[in-house]
């Protein structure tokens, strides 16, 4: 385990500084993902794998001055860079492993998570403590800015059904973990999936 956590420490460690600039057209993406999860004010939110805080400042605005905003990520020099943007300003940021949260059973209304799925070492665990943490009821956000077919080409790769985030793998993976799938959209300029917490 603290292998692969080095690892995803170093992957996003050296891009921490530059990061934001690489992607700077992506607030607006983010705006509609945060809207399209149904937060009410009042609401508590979790910005799992938050990165530089790009999502915090929409979830801050989501659930007003009197909801609780947190945002989690497992490598210090992103939420070194989100202090850096002022985005610790939309909520309170945590070194913490998604996988395993410092946040008592059922005490969040939500959780958005941008690109992490990818990055979990065990994805159906990974899940599964988002769940944990999420009373019944309350919603899960999978969202990355661009869809499966632009990121593997970006990347130069051929999107695949084998691909997690496919809805084939996601749906069974996610009723495992505590989940209902509730909408899967994969288009060119957005990937967003929202699930349900089951009873």
């Amino acid at each position: 385990m603290a292998d692969d956590h080095t690892h995803v420490q170093d992957f996003f460690s050296v891009r921490a500084a530059d990061w934001d600039s690489r992607f700077p057209d992506d607030g607006p993406a983010y705006a509609a993902a945060v809207g399209a999860v149904g937060l009410r004010p009042g609401d508590a939110v979790l910005d799992a794998g938050c990165g530089t805080g790009r999502a915090l400042p929409y979830l801050r605005d989501a659930v007003g001055p009197g909801g609780t905003v947190l945002g989690a990520d497992l490598t210090p020099a992103m939420l070194a860079a989100a202090v850096r943007a002022g985005r610790d300003a939309g909520g309170a940021l945590l070194v913490a492993d998604a996988a395993r949260l410092p946040v008592r059973g059922a005490a969040l209304d939500a959780v958005f998570a941008a690109g992490l799925i990818s990055h979990l070492t065990h994805p159906e665990g990974g899940l599964r403590e988002l769940a944990r943490v999420v009373r019944p009821g309350g919603r899960l956000a999978l969202f990355h800015p661009i869809g499966r077919a632009a990121l593997a080409a970006r990347h130069g790769r051929s999107i695949s059904d084998d691909d997690l985030r496919a809805e084939p793998r996601l749906g069974p993976l996610l009723a495992h973990a505590g989940w209902r799938l509730d909408s899967y959209t994969d288009e060119d300029d957005r990937y967003l999936v929202l699930a349900v917490r089951a009873h």
